[in-house]
């Protein structure tokens, strides 16, 4: 596993509400406007500039301020207005603009008002390009800033001299107010099940062991998601005796969390999403190094993706059949804890030779894989993983590594993650690799050494998805450790969430 310096930032401002009414020229406050390249503006806002005094065009001139995408222009009490504070941000020109540049811009206008301590703004959504802003494009500014207000400060206590918490009113000023409403209430949804995957990512693993973890898969209940709970005495009764031996090691006992969204037609096959959920993974006797160890309270960021998209699916109602399951497990040496040189035999019946016990999150899945397909007989399967630190080493933190059996799924997720803007690139997988992980002493040994590490490492979870179109998603460097960006300033991404409601809405609702 990966092992990064932990980075977030301290918040004081929140975003307490976003609300929707018809386009107006605000006449007080702090209003937020667009502009194309050249200084191009819509009516409204053409209204409300023509009143600065000097005009729009000397300020912008002197501040460098063209209108150009990732451009803004601050302007304090403007002379002639009666506004408090005018921002006016730039969106380049009409064929270069992408979903994920609105929902920057969003996280754009957030970073500005925090920055000016605001509690309320008025943000005019109106293009100064061909045609007006889709309710689809408004939803995304809106998860934009949405996303960009998460900070994880549950734990910081409050200093003398600190700045006292501002709560943000956002009013997005739009066409349709109606019709935005709807389209964020579904991004709303999905933009909570990012935050729900980054708290549980962020979250201590003193706090967050495998059956407090478990608790919170039972919370999505008040959405309508059927969950079931499987114990130690009930795996041990499926004959799970890889994701247990990962366990064994640890005072703290395994859960295995199953989450049934059923929102499609009755009898139709349910999309699977399986997650590792290594609540702490310590390398076991194969010890990691002391040095960044504390972010391996991450290696159950596959989990919080399953957990977070199922969330997001219910939230929104989503006409599909979807099924979660997450092997939750800590990773300790003990003197009860698995050794390298053990062999265990998988619920597959598969026998597993342990080479190194830091190659731990495999096993989870190896068994959680198996259980999915067997019982729910899904139409496709989708595995994530904080599995391999090879993937960073071939993608770095752009994009998550995709292993598939079957190029349709495999075309799908590609396309997914780049509406979603959760991108994955496609490495291969062929028979040739399943040498490297063969034993004489058993079916197979948990790792192949340092060559191929991410390719052998879905070679070997191949081998549990049986017949069924499967998909492993390798999200070690992207869950958490990558470089902050518009729309998160968050030690813990929540990557995947958005990546796997985009594949489920795309292809599998009714």
């Amino acid at each position: 596993m990966p092992q990064t310096q932990q980075d977030r930032e301290s918040s004081v401002t929140k975003l307490a509400k976003i609300s929707f009414s018809r386009i107006d020229a605000p006449k007080s406050g702090i209003a937020v406007l667009l502009a194309g390249e050249d200084l191009s503006l819509g009516s409204t806002a053409t209204e409300i500039v023509a009143g600065v005094e000097g005009g729009l065009a000397r300020s912008a001139d002197i501040a460098g301020f063209d209108g150009k995408k990732g451009s803004s222009l601050d302007l304090i009490a403007p002379a002639g207005l009666g506004l408090d504070r005018l921002l006016v941000f730039g969106l380049g020109k009409a064929d270069d603009i992408s979903r994920d540049d609105w929902r920057a811009l969003g996280g754009r206008v957030f970073a500005a008002l925090k920055n000016a301590k605001a509690d309320a703004a008025t943000v005019v959504l109106e293009s100064p390009l061909e045609g007006e802003l889709s309710n689809e494009h408004i939803a995304e500014i809106a998860m934009g800033a949405k996303l960009r207000a998460y900070a994880f400060d549950a734990y910081k206590s409050k200093k003398q001299g600190d700045d006292p918490a501002q709560d943000l009113k956002l009013t997005l000023k739009v066409a349709d107010p109606k019709g935005a409403r709807k389209a964020w209430t579904a991004a709303e949804g999905i933009a909570d099940g990012v935050i729900l995957a980054r708290d549980l990512v962020n979250e201590p693993a003193n706090v967050l062991g495998p059956v407090e973890f478990a608790k919170k898969a039972e919370e999505l209940g008040k959405l309508g998601v059927e969950v079931e709970v499987l114990g130690e005495k009930e795996m041990k009764k499926l004959k799970m005796a890889a994701l247990l031996g990962v366990a064994q090691g640890s005072v703290r006992p395994p859960r295995l969390a199953v989450m049934r969204w059923n929102g499609g037609k009755k009898g139709t096959a349910p999309v699977a999403l399986v997650g590792k959920g290594v609540v702490f993974d310590t390398g076991g006797i194969s010890i990691k190094p002391a040095g960044g160890m504390e972010e391996m309270k991450g290696d159950m960021g596959g989990a919080a993706a399953v957990v977070g998209a199922m969330h997001a699916i219910a939230a929104r109602k989503a006409k599909s059949n979807v099924v979660g399951v997450i092997g939750l497990v800590e990773n300790m040496p003990d003197g009860n804890a698995q050794r390298p040189g053990d062999i265990v035999t998988a619920m597959s019946g598969t026998t597993i030779e342990i080479l190194n016990t830091d190659a731990e999150g495999r096993l989870v899945l190896a068994d959680a894989l198996w259980y999915t397909q067997k019982k729910y007989k899904p139409a496709i399967m989708i595995d994530l993983a904080t599995l391999t630190g090879a993937v960073l080493v071939a993608l770095g933190n752009l994009n998550a590594g995709l292993f598939s059996n079957n190029d349709e799924l495999a075309d799908n997720l590609l396309a997914a993650g780049k509406a979603s803007g959760e991108p994955v690139w496609r490495l291969p997988l062929s028979p040739g690799y399943d040498k490297i992980i063969d034993t004489p002493n058993a079916d197979v040994k948990n790792t192949g050494g340092r060559w191929a590490g991410s390719i052998t490492a879905a070679q070997f979870l191949q081998r549990f998805a049986n017949d069924v179109p499967w998909a492993h998603l390798d999200i070690a460097g992207t869950a958490f450790g990558a470089p902050k960006d518009d729309i998160c300033q968050s030690w813990a991404s929540g990557y995947g969430v958005r990546l796997l409601n985009q594949l489920v809405a795309d292809h599998y609702e009714g």
